[in-house]
């Protein structure tokens, strides 16, 4: 059984849509979990900060856990044009676990979804520079919401499936 994390970068509306995607991942015979980047709660990296208080506890976990997981579904919305800050910061952290910043991410399969007043197509090509940099294969096909363009459960079958086909 193939075992995929949402990884949540906003709540409210992008809550939402990681439950719905989380629903259909379930319904396709996969184990899931959403992460939830904001309940972290971590400091903002800085290399003063990781020199003098070390990285944190909390990102050595999710370094270990993120390992386990065979994809990742990112639900972030588009803030200012990029990505939030909270997702950038959590990278950055789990970056620097080991000795090479892209083991965690090498040759993961990574798709994206948004829910946005922006839009999320600015958000989400952030969110893919970031991902592809880091060594991870990101689907092409987006989960996109916003209030013109609600939430289609049809959407998110398509790309789990599409996201399940490549696991094989």
């Amino acid at each position: 059984m193939k075992n995929i994390a949402i990884i949540l970068a906003s709540v409210g509306k992008n809550m939402s849509l990681a439950q719905n995607i989380q629903e259909v991942v379930t319904a396709l015979e996969c184990k899931s979990e959403i992460l939830n980047l904001v309940a972290l709660d971590l400091p903002m990296y800085t290399s003063v900060i990781e020199e003098e208080k070390g990285i944190p506890k909390e990102v050595h976990f999710l370094a270990k856990q993120l390992q386990t997981f065979d994809a990742l579904i990112i639900v972030s919305p588009e803030y200012n044009g990029s990505m939030p800050p909270v997702l950038n910061n959590t990278i950055a952290w789990v970056s620097r676990v080991g000795d090479d910043f892209r083991a965690i991410f090498n040759q993961k399969f990574v798709a994206l979804a948004s829910h946005s007043g922006g839009g999320g197509m600015r958000g989400n090509d952030a969110v893919r520079a970031m991902f592809s940099y880091i060594g991870a294969n990101v689907l092409s096909r987006e989960i996109i919401n916003n209030y013109a363009k609600p939430y289609k459960k049809e959407t998110v079958v398509s790309v789990v499936e599409e996201l399940l086909v490549i696991l094989k």
